[in-house]
């Protein structure tokens, strides 16, 4: 047990309670035994300071690889800023990332001369539960890795990418840039944060406890906004008034989720139907009339029962997936696949179909580390949406391996749609919206950006092309 402050380790770790020192050894203290427990989930914690070396977190930690050093109750004092500390500090790296390295989507947080470190953590980690996609401290604002601001995070420090020191003007114009639109957070916003639009991305700014934002940064913004109240309260403490907006944006999401989910059951419920009263149609003439028919007649209605079997199969695969995607819970299942035999395969199911044209392949057939089933609902939804929307000469069909990255495409000529028309088939359609398959699409996009991939449309030279691309496992 280590009981003196002189200690090199020790030494080292208490010199990280002042700023200069943290940004020049690029390292934090993380107190207590929640926030010990996510930097070492996150795989961040570098050493590990306990007073009672059988307590869980310390044995996890020896576990991972991680140095755990036993110190006496007067050295975790030294090191941590608690008057009753829990007996377990570790030590981890900065986190911060750059202004560029936040994502273009979602929702991002941005404190403009926030001083309290309580309310910056606690900002932090509503920004962490509402699922927000990254948090802004700009350079007149608490550091982000004051001790108090560390140990209020309790954790979500180590949850999603931070930005620290950057302008409030940079902050606002570069994400401007990048398609985000910026709210200001004003008392006397003109728009009522309840009724104003919160789709696509969003950036709030959230100003000084006392001061709240001042003109330039309120002119700068794309819309002031401001908390309803019901009550005589003055005003929310800007913890509260921030975690107010993060969850009003997360409820909005979920909320367009169930609308998509809605769209894509009412889609699936219409699109089975035909199947479903084909099959009928084929068992009732089978069962009254099967006596009298020939063998013939007999082989084409199972052959229709089959078919339209396989359609209703396809389809409630589609709404699983869908439901799975808009929930955030879908799993993949790779297999080593031979995309040619896949291609092949549904160009032989397809050709059942006398009308439907030639499916043709060429390119990389792997075989690829690939979620076999998936592929096909993408092969599937590109063929039929190839069906409607084009009229001339058969469906090709190619892949590539670039760079680790499994890229397919399917195309036929003879279109009139544009690009923009042409990507917007991945997205959700209700019935009535236009043929081809309205969940296919949109479940092979999500299953793409699921796993880190993309999809995209093009239209050239009157041929409208529809593409793939996943990550390949290493």
């Amino acid at each position: 047990m280590l009981s003196s402050t002189k200690n090199p380790r020790v030494a080292a770790a208490i010199r990280l309670k002042k700023r200069s020192f943290r940004d020049e050894d690029r390292r934090i203290l993380v107190e207590g035994t929640q926030a010990v427990g996510e930097a070492l989930e996150a795989g961040r914690l570098l050493t590990l300071f306990v007073t009672d070396e059988l307590d869980g977190p310390g044995v996890r930690a020896r576990e991972r690889g991680v140095e755990v050093v036993h110190v006496a109750p007067d050295v975790i004092r030294a090191i941590t800023s608690t008057v009753t500390p829990q007996g377990i500090v570790g030590v981890a790296p900065y986190v911060d990332v750059e202004l560029a390295e936040l994502p273009d989507d979602g929702c991002v947080a941005i404190l403009h001369e926030v001083r309290d470190p309580g309310n910056a953590g606690t900002v932090l980690r509503s920004a962490d539960a509402a699922g927000a996609r990254g948090v802004v401290f700009t350079d007149r604002s608490v550091d982000v890795y004051n001790p108090k601001t560390v140990r209020s995070s309790a954790g979500s420090l180590f949850h999603l990418p931070i930005v620290r020191d950057v302008p409030t003007d940079r902050a606002i114009r570069e994400l401007r840039g990048r398609g985000v639109r910026v709210l200001a957070l004003d008392g006397r916003g003109e728009r009522d944060l309840y009724g104003v639009d919160l789709s696509g991305a969003v950036a709030f700014v959230f100003g000084n406890e006392a001061h709240g934002l001042p003109d330039d940064v309120l002119r700068a913004a794309d819309a002031t906004v401001h908390v309803p109240h019901v009550g005589p309260a003055e005003s929310l403490n800007l913890a509260a008034a921030a975690t107010v907006c993060l969850f009003e944006r997360a409820r909005r999401e979920r909320r367009k989720a169930g609308d998509t989910l809605d769209a894509l059951i009412a889609a699936a419920a219409h699109d089975i139907r035909s199947p479903l009263t084909a099959m009928k149609g084929f068992g009732y003439a089978l069962e009254k009339r099967g006596g009298a028919m020939t063998d013939e007649q007999r082989a084409m209605m199972l052959t229709g029962i089959v078919h339209d079997a396989d359609r209703m199969d396809t389809i409630v695969r589609q709404l699983v997936d869908a439901a799975r995607i808009t929930a955030g819970s879908l799993e993949l299942f790779r297999e080593r696949t031979d995309l040619s035999e896949l291609v092949l395969g549904l160009a032989e199911q397809q050709a059942r179909d006398p009308e439907h044209p030639e499916i043709l392949w060429a390119g990389d057939g792997g075989p690829f580390l690939i979620d076999p089933a998936r592929m096909r609902t993408a092969l599937l939804a590109f063929a039929e949406s190839l069906v409607w929307w084009t009229s001339e000469g058969p469906i090709e069909v190619r892949a590539e391996r670039t760079e680790g990255r499994l890229h397919v495409w399917a195309s036929r000529t003879g279109t009139e749609l544009t690009t923009d028309a042409a990507d917007a088939l991945f997205a959700p359609r209700k019935p009535g919206s236009g043929g081809g398959s309205k969940m296919g699409m949109y479940v092979t996009r999500g299953v793409a950006e699921a796993q880190g991939g993309r999809t995209w449309a093009e239209v050239a030279d009157g041929a409208l092309v529809f593409h793939l691309e996943i990550p390949l496992p290493a």
